[in-house]
């Protein structure tokens, strides 16, 4: 067999300098789709048709709620116990916010990349937000609700601080 046919030729040049997991990120990936047709099978089976389109109110609620979720799960220190097993601190930007980095090979390393990049995890986010919007609708925009109108505190806050630096 000549070097060109060998499986390793496949993933030729994913072997030089940076050290990608490919295998753990193809894991993840399975894992991604493994949970959506999860989803769909259970639609199906309570009998929960999938819309046609989703309306534009709960698409701007559950990508505000992703966006604030993502960011929340990825830097606030208040969620480093979920990371910590497959993340190391890098610094504590503030009391409130850390950056950490992934440790560890293989999947552990992967999981920690996706726990560490809030645009990574928005995915998987708004993935389950629109899982949820179609199997518990009523819980699912009761926790978007909370996590939007976080979003928008939060601009208003850093807004009034921009306004009160410029006084």
């Amino acid at each position: 067999m000549s070097d060109e046919n060998k499986p390793e030729g496949v993933f030729e040049g994913y072997s030089k300098g940076e050290d990608i997991q490919l295998f753990s990120y193809g894991v993840l990936a399975g894992v991604f789709n493994l949970i959506f047709a999860a989803f769909l099978l259970t639609a199906r089976g309570l009998g929960r048709p999938l819309p046609e389109r989703v309306g534009a109110k709960d698409i701007a609620l559950l990508g505000m709620a992703t966006h604030k979720l993502s960011l929340v799960a990825t830097e606030d220190a208040v969620m480093s116990p979920l990371r910590a097993p497959f993340t190391e601190l890098k610094e504590k930007e503030s009391p409130k916010k850390v950056d950490e980095e992934p440790r560890g090979e293989g999947l552990r390393r992967s999981v920690g990349e996706l726990l560490t990049c809030k645009f990574c995890l928005s995915v998987w986010l708004a993935s389950f937000f629109t899982y949820g919007l179609i199997l518990a609708p009523r819980v699912t925009r009761l926790v978007a609700t909370i996590f939007t109108v976080v979003t928008i505190s939060d601009h208003l806050h850093q807004s009034y601080k921009a306004l009160m630096n410029r006084a």
